[in-house]
């Protein structure tokens, strides 16, 4: 389970990895910005039938909430959204509760995300309607990651600070988000860390530095070619 304190009111942060679990700026703006932006979905979502996304660091679940609310502006009544996550530290009802009670705007959402949140179970299965399917694995991704079958259509790496949290970011686990991840699909991450990108190199993916959000001056994106 989590280890973390509140700072600043309602502001989370790992006692485990001494980092917060969102941008201090604007956590909301941060996912819409890094991830949903950075692996450039609202231009893909239209030409997609189905969509299987996939997050290391599962955390407030803030990312796959916001993901869920632009996915349903988009109006795809019949498409389905798989999101997959990992998270080896997961937070208690309450813990989430309160780190999600910022964001009145997703409080539809995150009210089912709580009521389903079991985080003594292995996997934990929330469906969001017929249509939108959450798995959030508990446990090690880099054991877990490798038992699964699945291919990603775009990957939020949003682990705590690769200097501090650095299982979560080596060569070999990027080689398993490689490995699991469609031709042509995408990853995005807050992080610009010189290891963090040759792994992703080494996995196959072309990548890039892009603008950062907040006080950070770059991120990373990249595309698979398989």
């Amino acid at each position: 389970m989590s280890k973390l304190e509140w700072r600043e009111g309602n502001f989370p942060v790992s006692l485990q990895f001494d980092d917060p679990y969102y941008s201090v700026v604007d956590g909301r703006a941060e996912t819409d910005h890094v991830f949903i932006n950075g692996n450039m979905l609202p231009e893909r979502w239209p030409d997609m039938r189905n969509c299987t996304l996939a997050e290391l660091g599962f955390g407030t679940g803030l990312n796959f909430l916001e993901t869920v609310r632009q996915w349903q502006e988009t109006n795809k009544t019949d498409s389905k959204l798989q999101f997959i996550s990992f998270e080896q530290y997961p937070m208690s009802a309450t813990e989430m509760t309160k780190a999600l009670s910022r964001w009145p705007v997703l409080s539809h959402l995150s009210q089912t995300l709580i009521e389903g949140w079991k985080p003594e179970a292995q996997t934990i299965e929330i469906k969001f309607g017929d249509t939108i399917n959450l798995s959030v694995h508990i446990g090690d991704a880099n054991c877990l990651l490798p038992q699964l079958n699945f291919q990603a259509d775009a990957w939020y790496l949003d682990g705590f600070s690769p200097a501090k949290n650095p299982e979560l970011w080596n060569e070999a686990l990027m080689k398993e988000v490689g490995e699991h991840t469609a031709n042509d699909g995408t990853f995005a991450t807050y992080t610009a860390a010189g290891f963090v990108k040759r792994g992703l190199q080494a996995a196959g993916f072309q990548v890039e530095k892009t603008k950062g959000f907040g006080r950070k001056r770059d991120m990373l994106i990249g595309r698979m070619l398989k």
